[in-house]
């Protein structure tokens, strides 16, 4: 059973800056591709950064797409970040770490098998 523990959420001002981090545990392989979700109060899940078990390959949300930089631990792989920048107050939301073993999730909730408990972000204006 795979376990993420998010860390690293907070209250800042606009323009400021975070970074969260994602550690997984109770896996042996290290070929889980890994996801950052995000989710606003009355609103879905959103998928918002992913990357690949090696960390050689991204993908990234339009919205956050220049602000925002998804990474892996180099030598464990089993920590993500998320480097977040310029943040604005429309990216106010819990945020979620997602892993799914051996295939490419990419920003799509639904091929996420494993969640975090979530870590809040609030920017105000």
């Amino acid at each position: 059973q795979v376990q993420l523990v998010e860390s690293g959420g907070g209250s800042v001002q606009a323009g400021g800056s975070l970074r969260l981090s994602c550690v997984a545990s109770g896996y042996t392989s290290r070929d889980y591709y890994m996801a950052w979700f995000r989710q606003a109060p009355g609103k879905e899940r959103e998928g918002v950064a992913a990357i690949n078990f090696g960390g050689t390959t991204t993908t990234y949300a339009d919205s956050v797409k220049g602000r925002f930089t998804i990474s892996k631990d180099n030598a464990a792989k089993n920590t993500m970040y998320l480097q977040m920048n310029s943040l604005k107050p429309e990216d106010t939301a819990m945020y979620y770490c997602a892993a799914v073993v051996r295939v490419w999730g990419g920003l799509d909730r639904d091929s996420y098998d494993y969640w975090g408990q979530g870590t809040q972000v609030t920017v105000s204006s």
